[in-house]
């Protein structure tokens, strides 16, 4: 039997759109000789639709679309299409009014529905919100192969490879009870760096476990701050990989299942990444492209510094939508270097985008006429310096206005952890680019683009000089910061390991140190809640996962 695995990119809400996609690909794999088709989680309404399922409509809407698409298949095609399905007995039990379904399509019919077991409520995940979790081992025969069905979360409870049990029921272990020939899971997997080496580990335990083959089938694309990787893959009942799909782009892949030896033959397999910064090169450039055309733009704008972090958002920016796409604005103050315009200018070139030079030096003359008054007698400080910051930030978004473009923000992760950024001004924007990515993967990642280009995209002063905000003069960022190596190293303790602050001292982190950083995370609450979305490529980002308070009273410093 020849399976299809279709690696889509659905736009969320899209029905008809995400719809036709199936169909194209349903008519490609049937073309190939194609018995059954795979599509991801959800992959008629994109995942994740939120609070789109609170709305009776849009669910009606899915039904109806779905027994269009079933009456549009090939004939001779079996299709599992990722859907919602109403929970009759909501009323009755009290339940959740939707399940998270997979629906066998083939033969003009809806031939069964199959409900997500497993609901996440961690991190981005928070789907106890809208379903009810299924109750039944899901399979179903097809010319006499016994096919197991889970939904992404299903596969993430094998005790034995986490050495913990984070659900009571683990549904792979239910369908080797049963005798199934072949397991298949529809997925909507986010990226995080690395994540992929933990799927195929915990898909391989799970395949030489239960001798079981697996094939795993993934979503791709960028939905608002999320990134899918796709990555699809399959394993053989000895958990080698037999293929594995392209990453983040969509693809179709083509496996054959052994009748006679019931297993998975080796097919095509894409290779792995080079190193994280390559895979996290990747995963922004979809992200903001998917972003972009998604939201209905087709042009940005962006300030350029001179500074590494607007240059790695320019080049990932230009990879995303072509050159002739993307404008970069130059605002110099009178405390700007001359190095900072040129390094702009340099790297413009080097990328082919057009740029405009604004001076800002008269509206600041502007504003410290009109606030002269109210400030005299103050010494010169904070609120000056962030008024240039805010000059910028309002003729980007004029120009953004004017011309239909979508503003994108420069700042890093390291700025937005401890607030080292400034609210209606260099915050501005509709896409945070790069506001998970450290300020030392930042670094990183531009040192690979060259690298990988055989030749200087980021002018190699940009990658050298002292990194400057040049909101007074001689000004630099460790003024006000730990330098970044340490910086970095302290903020992926306390936000990725939850590590206390005696736990971070004992690492090896000076006392002072940590206890302003800890201080400045917790006070830049406020302005991280008013942030644009950014692009999550961390398993701990400051987005639709991170759940802290603004207004609270803890002292982190005896949280030990």
């Amino acid at each position: 039997m020849k399976i299809a695995i279709a690696q889509l990119n659905p736009i969320i809400g899209d029905l008809s759109g995400n719809a036709q996609k199936i169909l194209e690909t349903a008519q490609q794999a049937a073309s190939a000789g194609v018995r059954l088709l795979l599509t991801p989680e959800l992959s008629l309404c994109g995942y994740p639709p939120r609070d789109l399922l609170l709305n009776p409509s849009f669910v009606k809407a899915m039904q109806i679309t779905l027994k269009k698409l079933a009456q549009d298949l090939p004939p001779n095609l079996a299709v599992l299409v990722g859907t919602v399905v109403r929970n009759a007995e909501a009323h009755i039990a009290g339940g959740k009014t939707l399940f998270n379904s997979i629906a066998w399509l083939e033969a003009g019919k809806i031939k069964q529905y199959f409900h997500k077991r497993l609901l996440p409520t961690y991190d981005v995940f928070d789907e106890k919100r809208y379903f009810e979790p299924g109750l039944q081992a899901n399979y179903f025969t097809l010319d006499d192969i016994n096919i197991g069905v889970t939904i992404c979360e299903d596969l993430w409870n094998d005790e034995e490879f986490w050495g913990k049990r984070s659900y009571a029921v683990n549904p792979i272990a239910d369908l080797s009870i049963l005798g199934v020939d072949l397991i298949v899971n529809l997925s909507a997997s986010p990226y995080t760096v690395g994540k992929q080496k933990l799927r195929e580990a915990m898909l391989k335990h799970s395949a030489v476990n239960f001798q079981q083959p697996v094939i795993y089938t993934n979503q791709v694309g960028g939905n608002d701050d999320l990134i899918f990787d796709g990555r699809s893959f399959g394993l053989n009942r000895q958990g080698e990989i037999i293929c594995r799909a392209k990453g983040f782009d969509a693809d179709l892949l083509v496996v054959e299942f052994d009748e006679t030896q019931r297993d998975l033959k080796l097919d095509s397999v894409s290779p792995i990444y080079e190193s994280e910064d390559e895979e996290i090169w990747h995963a922004l450039v979809l992200g903001v492209g998917d972003y972009i055309r998604k939201c209905r733009f087709s042009q940005v704008i962006l300030g350029l510094s001179g500074g590494v972090d607007s240059a790695l958002v320019a080049a990932i920016a230009t990879a995303a939508l072509g050159k002739e796409n993307v404008f970069g604005i130059l605002m110099p103050s009178p405390y700007s270097s001359q190095h900072s315009i040129s390094d702009a200018l340099a790297l413009a070139d080097n990328l082919g985008i057009k740029t405009q030079i604004l001076p800002i030096g008269k509206l600041m003359q502007g504003f410290d006429n009109s606030l002269a008054e109210l400030f005299a007698g103050t010494e010169f400080g904070i609120a000056e310096e962030n008024i240039q910051s805010r000059i910028r930030g309002n003729l980007l978004m004029a120009i953004a206005n004017k011309f239909g473009h979508l503003l994108l923000s420069t700042g890093n992760k390291s700025e937005m952890a401890v607030g080292y950024c400034t609210l209606y001004g260099d915050m501005n924007g509709g896409l945070a680019v790069i506001a998970d990515v450290p300020k030392t993967r930042v670094y990183s990642l531009c040192n690979w683009l060259n690298f990988h280009h055989k030749k200087e995209i980021i002018p190699q002063n940009i990658l050298t000089k002292a990194p400057s905000a040049e909101l007074k003069p001689g000004q630099v960022d460790q003024d006000s910061l730990p330098a970044y190596e340490i910086l970095d190293d302290i903020l992926q303790r306390l936000i990725h390991e939850h590590q206390s602050a005696e736990q971070i001292v004992a690492a090896g982190h000076d006392q002072v140190i940590v206890n302003r950083v800890l201080q400045m995370v917790a006070r830049a609450e406020f302005k991280r809640r008013q942030a644009p979305p950014g692009l999550k490529i961390t398993d701990r980002a400051f987005g639709t996962g991170w759940r802290m308070p603004i207004a609270s009273k803890i002292n982190w410093l005896a949280l030990n």
